[in-house]
């Protein structure tokens, strides 16, 4: 493997969208050996879910698309972003006992957390954001879903 990899794919913002996020990040990690059965991969593929259909439902049509994108540095540390181009950071709401929905960031953070990553936001110069997760990358080091 190469010391530095990267691929990413631009999607319309369309629901349906979101399955092909996941079917990209599972595709990427698979050709980068990444995707031992049973390993961080699924969590790293509904985290990505999460981010792409924030991208979708909470851009209120200002986005026309977004970009997931993968890194992977020395086989150490794997960033995987979700770029839109609405100017609004995304906001932890307060958890309700009745609510439906709402709680994708807070599923990312724990995850990232339970794998010794981050969550970060970064403005990008046309005035949107790319939403990243930061994981250091060993199949160990991910929880599995």
């Amino acid at each position: 493997m190469a010391d530095h990899q990267e691929a990413s794919v631009t999607l319309p913002s369309d629901p349906a969208a979101v399955a092909t996020a996941r079917r990209f990040v599972a595709d990427v990690l698979g050709r980068w050996g990444l995707d031992d059965p049973g390993d961080p991969a699924d969590s790293i593929r509904l985290m990505v879910s999460e981010l792409a259909t924030n991208a979708v439902q909470h851009t209120f049509g200002q986005s026309p698309t977004f970009t997931v994108e993968l890194r992977l540095d020395r086989e150490e540390v794997l960033r995987v972003g979700v770029t839109d181009s609405h100017p609004r950071f995304p906001r932890r709401l307060p958890a309700a006992v009745q609510q439906d929905n709402g709680r994708g960031m807070a599923i990312i953070r724990v995850l990232a957390a339970e794998a010794g990553g981050r969550l970060s936001v970064t403005p990008t110069a046309e005035g949107g954001k790319t939403v990243w997760i930061t994981l250091p990358w060993a199949a160990a080091a991910v929880p599995a879903c």
